[in-house]
């Protein structure tokens, strides 16, 4: 099975692709994207993986369900790739030269700019998920583009409350965040000329970080070479503070946020990265139980404060 099916009570769609049941639990000695596996050339330093287990693909199969007037079903147009990083197994963005981090920012541009050119792709979402305990299966180093055929829920709620907020307010909401965190100050974590990082006032998990580009640009798309330098060197600092917060390699899921291909004027929108480790320190995890899962009211156990100064002492520590 492989489709979108309508959810008519939140009114959005739900990817649905019974084959990603059979993707596998590597053994420990085994990997995929190492060279000298089949799957990867014997060289490489950056490079674009097909995902084995898509549930989105630009020439999709007819929906097996049937459309009724309450259930709706779709084709699920799109496609779903890996990027890997590196093909040193032992890498991350912690650990790796910036050189090579500003290598992967250059191919998720590009494939960003690629995808979003496709007829039936709406919306480019970059992302990575490290670590065991968000269900990563596979450890090399290595993120991840999902094409969508629409705008997914949570970045339309951001884009509505982007427009409503410039219509009132002639500014941008992100950049008012930004100005506000700078001014404040206490949840600030690390800063370059390009890009400010803090621990937001209405964080949702104890170490979520905001990545804000200090021009208000709608995304990759549009970056200087600086800006990616800059890019690279920021994301570099948090991930390693992370890793450094427990001596641990610190699990989290990264998101990009930029405008949507589907061809509309987005220009209230900015283009920013948000990190949401799941974890409350080195042996707890922060579950998203029934509050944050069938509410959508999410409880941080931790103050933001607190966990932006942990993160800033980290990251001063060099």
């Amino acid at each position: 099975m492989f489709e979108l099916r309508w959810n008519p009570v939140i009114k959005w769609w739900v990817m649905v692709s019974s084959s990603r049941q059979n993707r596998p639990l590597l053994p420990k000695d085994s990997c995929p994207f190492c060279p000298g596996s089949p799957k990867v050339p014997e060289k490489y330093s950056v490079m674009i993986y097909p995902n084995d287990f898509p549930i989105l693909a630009l020439d999709p199969e007819k929906p097996t369900s049937k459309n009724k007037k309450l259930y709706k079903v779709a084709r699920s147009y799109g496609k779903c790739e890996v990027v890997l990083y590196s093909s040193q197994h032992e890498q991350s963005f912690s650990s790796m030269p910036e050189k090579q981090l500003i290598k992967v920012i250059e191919l998720w541009t590009e494939r960003y700019r690629e995808l979003g050119r496709e007829k039936h792709i709406k919306y480019v979402f970059i992302f990575e998920n490290k670590g065991e305990v968000v269900g990563v299966t596979i450890h090399h180093p290595h993120g991840q583009i999902y094409g969508y055929p629409f705008i997914p829920k949570k970045i339309q709620a951001e884009l509505n409350s982007c427009r409503a907020y410039f219509k009132k307010n002639k500014r941008c909401l992100y950049c008012d965040i930004m100005e506000e965190e700078i001014k404040d100050s206490r949840r600030m974590v690390c800063e370059n000329e390009s890009f400010v990082a803090f621990v937001p006032f209405f964080a949702e998990y104890p170490y979520q970080v905001f990545v804000l580009l200090r021009e208000h640009k709608l995304s990759l798309d549009e970056f200087n070479r600086k800006e990616k330098e800059d890019l690279a060197e920021i994301l570099k600092r948090i991930t390693k503070a992370y890793d450094r917060l427990f001596n641990m390699p610190f699990p989290y899921m990264m998101c990009f946020h930029q405008k949507p291909t589907d061809g509309k004027s987005y220009e209230y929108y900015h283009f920013h990265i948000e990190f949401y480790p799941p974890m409350r320190n080195e042996k707890t995890q922060k579950f998203n139980a029934s509050s944050e899962t069938g509410a959508w009211v999410h409880g941080n156990p931790t103050c933001p404060e607190e966990k932006a100064k942990e993160l800033k002492e980290e990251i001063e520590r060099g």
